[in-house]
């Protein structure tokens, strides 16, 4: 198994880019397409624990869409052969102390890359 193949890790770059777009954005049909839609997938959100798909899409829909901006601190995505791949962050959003961190499961389908897993969670600055 090949880890970070070029383009591969490349593939993963532009789809991680295209959820951050969406994100801030609060674009849920493209957030919704970058999901994988299975009843096993997983959001375990700073406040909340997703299970299924439709759990969060649902989520999604009720989310207030303002103060959805944030600045990528630093970005490490490793991709494990061509069809897998895990994605990490750290940002910063105006108004918090705290620093986020975000982990994503990426896999590719045959219809393409998914998140089938996420986590997010916040940490006091030092």
């Amino acid at each position: 198994m090949k880890v970070n193949q070029p383009l591969t890790l490349q593939e993963v770059e532009q789809v991680f880019d295209a959820y951050e777009k969406a994100l801030v954005g609060n674009d849920v049909v493209k957030l919704d397409e970058l999901f994988w839609n299975d009843a096993a997938t997983l959001r375990y959100g700073a406040g909340e624990n997703l299970v299924s798909f439709d759990a969060i899409q649902a989520f999604r829909l009720q989310r207030p869409s303002a103060n959805l901006a944030r600045t990528v601190t630093s970005r490490h995505i490793t991709t494990f052969g061509t069809d897998c791949a895990v994605a990490n962050i750290t940002f910063t959003k105006a108004g918090e102390s705290r620093i986020g961190r975000q982990t994503q499961t990426w896999v590719k389908f045959p219809d393409g890359w998914h998140v089938v897993a996420a986590h997010v969670s916040w940490m006091e600055s030092k």
